[in-house]
């Protein structure tokens, strides 16, 4: 799975770092993105992909986009 956030849609209510600190970050600017060694990568770990899954459900905007 590979995992984006659409920076138009996010509001950077920090759900995605608090679901799966793994994966997602707040950066120093207050915004909220995909930590760099995930970007553009085949996530394949179960477990992370499971906490991506619930990210995703719990984003208030639908901003964290996913690819399998």
């Amino acid at each position: 799975m590979k995992v984006k956030i659409n920076k138009e849609k996010c509001v950077m209510c920090g759900s995605c770092v608090a679901l799966c600190p793994e994966v997602f970050e707040m950066k120093d600017d207050g915004t909220v993105d995909v930590k760099a060694e995930y970007q553009g990568k085949d996530i394949e770990d179960g477990v992370l992909v499971d906490k991506i899954k619930q990210a995703v459900a719990a984003c208030p905007t639908a901003a964290i986009e996913t690819e399998e």
